[in-house]
């Protein structure tokens, strides 16, 4: 890291988020259940949307009022495997954790449950639900549409969001399979990473109006609330790289966190209303939960799924490479790594965090950065 930079604990870091949410009107209980999502991205190196989500996600839109504060969970309609909720705008995390435990019960005592969510926010790492699951001897999958930023094959318009569709099972091993991405070649999230960092983003990822890609990633930021810019879909621009897979797998998405529960989708999403003013994003999710004992002994489930993933990681490596990973390996070895060192806070985020603190008078955090 630079010298600019520096390492401040997840408990730390992780109180202190809570702390913040508390201030802006969060219940106590419910502040927690956000921050604690919010770090376990930081832990698993996923920093596009941990602590540097906070501010401009969560903090802002509170404060504008196109987010709720405190959150109303309704339960619109339920059948014994499934429901849809209405989360009424409140905190993604909050509606999140309690849609995927719903299907959890469910799925313990019918094998499987599934959950849908309407009019929610932005609920953190999409991979904290299926871990859940796994921490259950369950398999469990998560998706989410988002505001519009994917531009479907052959077109230049963003009209989907980045819609990830993430899957988590247990295994024999240190770390589960854990495969959280997006249906984009590349998330908003990381291109905010690359924005804080000054970098220009590769080429490929997103392109413009004339059709060709752009790497000035300030202006794309602003260009994709604009609509004059978009992310390409998994595979890059057209089908030679079979970015019409990532663009179905996107819709898909999109179809699941909307049509099953009668939600807002595409631009619908764009938290802008008729008149151009700011108004609430109004998400939806959907969470599955799969019980293995229903199929078979979880620890047979597990050690097949571990010889899989070993398998894969001991096949022949290309030349030039190092190794083969496995889906949520690297996770495990970043939160190995950072274990003891803590969250990474580069000036963009220390500004960030020193606003909070100050607005909110939380005096009794000190920080390295602060003055």
């Amino acid at each position: 890291m630079s010298k600019d930079n520096c390492w401040v604990s997840f408990d730390k870091m992780e109180a202190f988020m809570r702390d913040v949410f508390i201030g802006v009107g969060v219940p106590e209980e419910d502040a927690a259940v956000c921050a604690e999502v919010l770090i376990s991205a930081d832990k698993r190196g996923i920093d596009s949307h941990g602590i540097g989500r906070l501010k401009p996600i969560y903090y802002d839109r509170i404060k504008l009022g196109i987010q709720n504060a405190v959150t109303e969970f309704e339960i619109v309609r339920e059948g014994p495997t499934t429901a849809v909720i209405d989360g009424h705008d409140g905190m993604g995390h909050v509606i999140a954790k309690r849609a995927m435990q719903m299907a959890i019960d469910k799925a313990k005592k019918y094998g499987m449950g599934m959950v849908a969510v309407r009019n929610s926010t932005h609920y953190g790492i999409a991979g904290y639900y299926p871990l859940m699951a796994i921490e259950n001897d369950m398999i469990g999958i998560t998706g989410t549409n988002a505001r519009p930023s994917i531009a479907p094959t052959f077109g230049v318009e963003n009209m989907l969001g980045t819609n990830p569709l993430t899957f988590g099972m247990p295994s024999d091993e240190n770390f589960p399979f854990f495969l959280d991405c997006a249906t984009s070649v590349s998330q908003r999230g990381k291109l905010e990473v690359y924005d804080r960092a000054g970098k220009d983003v590769p080429p490929g990822w997103v392109i413009g109006e004339d059709g060709k890609t752009r790497t000035d990633t300030h202006q794309i930021l602003e260009d994709l609330v604009k609509g004059t810019a978009a992310l390409t879909p998994l595979g890059g621009i057209g089908e030679d790289g079979g970015g019409y897979k990532g663009y179905g797998y996107a819709a898909v998405v999109e179809i699941l966190s909307a049509a099953l529960q009668q939600g807002a989708f595409m631009k619908g999403l764009l938290g802008f209303d008729a008149d151009g003013e700011r108004c609430p994003y109004r998400l939806g999710h959907f969470f599955i939960a799969i019980d293995i004992n229903a199929f078979i002994d979880p620890a047979e489930f597990k050690k097949t799924t571990g010889d899989i993933l070993r398998a894969l990681r001991n096949s022949k490596v290309a030349p030039g490479c190092e190794r083969i990973y496995t889906a949520g390996e690297k996770e495990y070895l970043t939160w190995q790594e950072r274990k003891d060192k803590g969250v990474p806070m580069n000036p963009a985020l220390q500004k960030h965090v020193i606003e909070m603190k100050a607005e909110l008078a939380l005096d009794q955090y000190e920080f390295e950065f602060d003055g």
